[in-house]
C-alpha cells in the first residue's frame, strides 16, 4: 500500500515538475543606460517549451507587424510567428539552426537574481555575444535563440555594448500565450517568411509592372496605362496615404532593354495639378499648348518653367539606361559576367509634401526610337522611421528643361547657348524659411567637344546675386560595366560605358543637389541657371537637361 502512495506520489511530483513554468522578464540597455522606449523582452519557459516575445504583445497593443519565437523540445525547433496584419499570421519552422552553434566556454561566473551563471561566448556576423546562463532552475530557455542548448539564458551583451538582462523570474501556473497565437496560420518556406514579414514593414504603391516603354505607332493607352509621344511615355494615376512626420519615401525603378542597344535619358516624374494647367495638357493636346519659354536665343521651349497658371513636371529620379542589359547579354567577353536587370533606387522624402494624400499622375520617360525599347517596373515606398533629414513642409516646382515629349515634338534644351541661361519668376505667398533648390543638372549631346564629355560649371543666381556654382561631373562610370554588354569598345582598352561624363553614368542615378538659398520673404523672386554650353559642331550639339524645385518651412 505504502509502495503505491509513494509511486503515485512520484508520478504526480513529476508531472508538476515537467510543468512548471518560469516568466521571465528582461530589460535592454545600450552603454549602461536603459532603453526605455523598447518594450520588455518577456519569456515563458518550460521543460517542453519556449516563448520569447515582448509585454506589448502580451497586452495585445503591439503594432503591427510583429513577431513570436517558440523553441520547442527536446527537438530545438525554432517555430517563428509573424504576425503581419490582424488575422494574418505566417511561420516557418527550423530544425537545424541552434543545433549549429558553437561556443566557447570561459571560467567566469557570476550571479543574476541569486542564480549562479556560467559565461560563454560566440561570434555571430563578426560580433562577439557573451551568454550568460544558469543550470540552477534545470530548464533551458531564453530570450533569444541564441544558447538554447546551454541552461537558462539570463543575459546577453554584444559587442560589450549591447545588453539584455533578466530583471524578474516567477513561477505561473500558465501563460497567455493561447490568447495571442490563434486562428489561421499559414506555414511558408524560410525566404517566404522573411520576404512577407519585410514588405509588411512598410507600404508598396505598384506604379508599372514590366510595361514596355519604346518608340512605336502601335503603342496605345488602356484603362489602367496612358501612353504619349508613341510609347516613350506610359503614365499611371496613383492615390498616396497620408504620410506622416519621420516617414520615408522611395522611388525604385527596374529596368531591362526590349530591343534598345544604347545609353538613354530616363526620369520618373509627377504632375501637379494645383493650377490651371498642367504637363498633362500638353501631353493630351500638344507640347505648343504649354506656356513658352523664350531667353531670345531665337528657339523657344514648351512647358519647362512655372507661371501663375501653370507648373512644370516634377522630377522624382533621373537615371541612364545601361547599354542594352539582358537583351544583349549574348554579347561575350572573357570574365564578363552581365548582370541581367537595372535597379534604381532614391530617397525622395522632401517631396512629401507634394504627395501625401493627393491622388497624382506618375510617369516615366525614356527617350529612345526603338520599337522593342525597354521594360520597367516602378515601386514607390513609404517606411516608418525616426529619421528627420527633411524637414520641409513645402514644394514649389519652378523648372524643368528635360524633354519629356521629345519623340512628339519638343526640344532638346539649349537655351544655355545664351546669357540668360535658363530664368523664373515665382511669388511666395508665405516667408519660407531655411530654403533649399533641389537641383537637377546632366550635360548631353556632341562628342568629343560636346558638353557631356566636358566638365561645365552650372551657376545658380538668386535673385540676380550668385548663390551656388559646381562641376556637375562623374568620373566612376567605369563601375558600371557590367551593366553594359553592348557598350562600344575601342583601341585604347576603354569601353564607351567608362567615360566619364557630365554628371551621369549609363546605368545610374543621378543624384540632385540640395542647394541652401536661406530664408525667403513673402514676394516675388527669381531663380536664373547659366552654364557655358559648347556651340553646335555640324549636325552636333549640346543640350542639358536640368530641374529645379524649391523646398523650404512656410
Amino acid at each position: 500500500m505504502n509502495k503505491r502512495v509513494l509511486l503515485t506520489f512520484f508520478i504526480l511530483f513529476s508531472c508538476l515538475s515537467f510543468a512548471q513554468t518560469y516568466e521571465i522578464q528582461y530589460i535592454s540597455s545600450y552603454n549602461g543606460k536603459v532603453l526605455t522606449d523598447q518594450s520588455p523582452t518577456l519569456v515563458w519557459v518550460n521543460e517542453k517549451e519556449n516563448f520569447i516575445l515582448n509585454n506589448k504583445i502580451r497586452e495585445q497593443k503591439s503594432d503591427y507587424p510583429f513577431e513570436i519565437t517558440k523553441v520547442e523540445k527536446p527537438s530545438n525547433t525554432i517555430v517563428s510567428f509573424a504576425f503581419l496584419k490582424s488575422n494574418e499570421i505566417i511561420s516557418n519552422a527550423d530544425t537545424e539552426a541552434v543545433g549549429k552553434q558553437s561556443f566557447e566556454f570561459t571560467n567566469e561566473t557570476k550571479k543574476i537574481l541569486g542564480y549562479n551563471c556560467k559565461k560563454a561566448v560566440t561570434k555571430i556576423n563578426s560580433n562577439t555575444i557573451e551568454v550568460w546562463y544558469t543550470n540552477d532552475l534545470k530548464i533551458n530557455g531564453g530570450p533569444s535563440v541564441t544558447g538554447q542548448n546551454l541552461g537558462l539564458v539570463l543575459e546577453i551583451e554584444r559587442n560589450k555594448n549591447s545588453v539584455i538582462t533578466a530583471n524578474f523570474i516567477k513561477k505561473v501556473k500558465k501563460t497567455d500565450i493561447d490568447n495571442i497565437v490563434k486562428g489561421s496560420i499559414n506555414s511558408t518556406d524560410a525566404l517566404t517568411y522573411k520576404d512577407l514579414l519585410w514588405k509588411s514593414r512598410f507600404t508598396t504603391l505598384k506604379v508599372f509592372d514590366n510595361e514596355t516603354i519604346n518608340f512605336s505607332e502601335d503603342s496605345k493607352s488602356d484603362q489602367n496605362i496612358k501612353r504619349f509621344a508613341n510609347g516613350t511615355i506610359i503614365l499611371k494615376k496613383i492615390k498616396f496615404p497620408k504620410i506622416s512626420e519621420g516617414e520615408l519615401i522611395f522611388a525604385e525603378l527596374k529596368q531591362q532593354s526590349n530591343g534598345d542597344a544604347y545609353d538613354r535619358t530616363g526620369t520618373v516624374f509627377f504632375i501637379p495639378q494645383d493650377k490651371s494647367q498642367s504637363f498633362f495638357d500638353g501631353l493630351e493636346k500638344g507640347a505648343k499648348t504649354l506656356p513658352v519659354f523664350d531667353n531670345g536665343n531665337g528657339k523657344q521651349y514648351y512647358g519647362i518653367t512655372a507661371t501663375e497658371n501653370y507648373n512644370p513636371a516634377v522630377e522624382m529620379m533621373r537615371f541612364f539606361t545601361p547599354f542594352g542589359i539582358n537583351k544583349f547579354n549574348h554579347i561575350q567577353l572573357k570574365d564578363k559576367n552581365w548582370q541581367t536587370i537595372n535597379p534604381y533606387r532614391e530617397d525622395i522624402t522632401e517631396l512629401k509634401p507634394s504627395l501625401s494624400e493627393k491622388e497624382l499622375w506618375i510617369g516615366t520617360f525614356i527617350g529612345n526610337y526603338d520599337k522593342g525599347g525597354h521594360k520597367v517596373s516602378l515601386e514607390i515606398t513609404i517606411h516608418k522611421s525616426d529619421q528627420t533629414v527633411n524637414k520641409n513642409n513645402t514644394v514649389i516646382p519652378l523648372f524643368n528643361s528635360l524633354n519629356i515629349m521629345e519623340m512628339a515634338g519638343q526640344d532638346y534644351s539649349t537655351m544655355f547657348n545664351n546669357d540668360k541661361g535658363l530664368f523664373v519668376e515665382f511669388t511666395l505667398k508665405k516667408d519660407l524659411k531655411n530654403a533649399q533648390l533641389r537641383y537637377t543638372s546632366t550635360g548631353h549631346g556632341g562628342w568629343e567637344n560636346g558638353d557631356e564629355f566636358v566638365p561645365k560649371a552650372n551657376s545658380i543666381f538668386l535673385d540676380g546675386k550668385s548663390t551656388f556654382s559646381f562641376l556637375p561631373w562623374r568620373t566612376d562610370c567605369g563601375s558600371y560595366r557590367l551593366f553594359n554588354p553592348a557598350s562600344g569598345n575601342f583601341s585604347d582598352g576603354l569601353s564607351s560605358s567608362d567615360l566619364s561624363r557630365s554628371n551621369w553614368c549609363p546605368g545610374t542615378v543621378t543624384n540632385p543637389n540640395f542647394i541652401p538659398l536661406g530664408d525667403l520673404k513673402a514676394g516675388k523672386h527669381t531663380i536664373q541657371v547659366k552654364i557655358p554650353q559648347g556651340p553646335t559642331e555640324g549636325t552636333s550639339f549640346s543640350a542639358w537637361n536640368v530641374s529645379g524645385v524649391l523646398l523650404g518651412s512656410e
